[in-house]
């Protein structure tokens, strides 16, 4: 497969100090950095670091013009190290692709070997794309819950059931013989959610009201998968059973959590960090195999939708603003 010498590329572009715009460009091959794995990019999914990256984020993206798109699934152009051989299919998500390295939402990236893997065998691209890192996310979160949370132990919550990371751990416990609470504000979409395998679904407002005074609450939650962050953790790890345990990799609600000590030397709990972008290699490939095989989750159809480079900004600002269901799947013109 041979190069073009150009490709086009959504970027982020600061206009005036501080007021960010994004244009469809055409970039020639030669500004991309000089790393050893070239790849055509097929599909790229929209993340909200992806928004974030887009409006102008410098904890994200410290220099613009950027192109955006922390996920990438594609075909291998030419590997200088050798790991990869021209055709081969590969994924690449988190480190620093789409952060500070030119990313998916661009048609070619060009990448140290070191964060590419080859596509697992049974599912094609696209699949692992309606996954991207907030599949990845959730595969993280729910594997290490289960370390401590067994099925019978009793309901897992789930925070922002409808977004990203929210959905895809839905689906991934549900199929894993979990009983699935959705915790949603947006439940005028509970049909969605019942079709991921949800139990049940709660109104966000549940958790939001109860008393911020109290140390804990009574115990509700065998486990939580929390994808917000803020006061929704805060008050959901205090209703958390004894010997329980919560996963945490969101701060869309907020950075700040205030709890108390008594959770966890009264109850016994154990809270996990879940971080998807820096983790090894092997810990990727190993989650990307799970959801390859035993993981596979047939019912993604009714929350991934695919969109084209042209519809891209308006998801952009959908994500943004919070409105956003499920995922949004970026195809890149063959």
């Amino acid at each position: 497969m041979a190069a073009e010498s150009s490709f086009r590329a959504l970027r982020a572009v600061e206009k005036d100090e501080g007021f960010f715009v994004t244009e469809i460009q055409e970039m020639p091959l030669a500004s991309l950095p000089d790393h050893d794995v070239l790849i055509k990019v097929r599909y790229s999914s929209l993340n909200f670091k992806d928004a974030l990256s887009a409006h102008g984020h410098r904890g994200v993206t410290r220099e613009f013009p950027h192109t955006p798109g922390i996920d990438a699934a594609g075909v291998v152009v030419e590997c200088g190290s050798g790991a990869f051989a021209p055709g081969d299919e590969v994924l690449v998500t988190g480190y620093d692709l789409g952060m500070n390295t030119p990313g998916g939402f661009g048609e070619y990236i060009r990448v140290p070997s070191d964060w590419v893997i080859k596509k697992p065998a049974h599912h094609d691209l696209r699949y692992f794309m309606v996954l991207g890192t907030a599949g990845l996310t959730a595969g993280l979160s729910v594997d290490r819950l289960a370390t401590t949370v067994k099925p019978s132990d009793g309901e897992i919550l789930v925070t922002g059931a409808t977004g990203g990371v929210g959905s895809i751990a839905v689906a991934l416990l549900a199929k894993l013989g979990y009983q699935a609470v959705a915790l949603t504000s947006k439940v005028d979409h509970s049909d969605m959610l019942v079709r991921l395998g949800a139990h049940r679904i709660v109104d966000r407002s549940y958790v939001e009201d109860l008393p911020d005074k109290k140390a804990l609450y009574k115990e509700t939650w065998a486990g939580v998968v929390d994808t917000v962050g803020g006061s929704l953790f805060s008050k959901a790890v205090k209703a958390i059973n004894h010997s329980g345990a919560a996963t945490t990799c969101g701060m869309v609600a907020g950075t700040e959590v205030s709890t108390t000590i008594f959770p966890f030397i009264l109850r016994g709990i154990s809270v996990f960090g879940i971080d998807s972008v820096e983790i090894s290699k092997a810990r990727k490939e190993r989650i990307w195999q799970l959801f390859d095989n035993e993981w596979a989750l047939t019912n993604l159809d009714g929350i991934s939708h695919d969109i084209s480079l042209e519809e891209l900004p308006a998801a952009i600002e959908k994500i943004h603003m919070g409105k956003m269901l499920g995922r949004m799947v970026l195809r890149h013109n063959p």
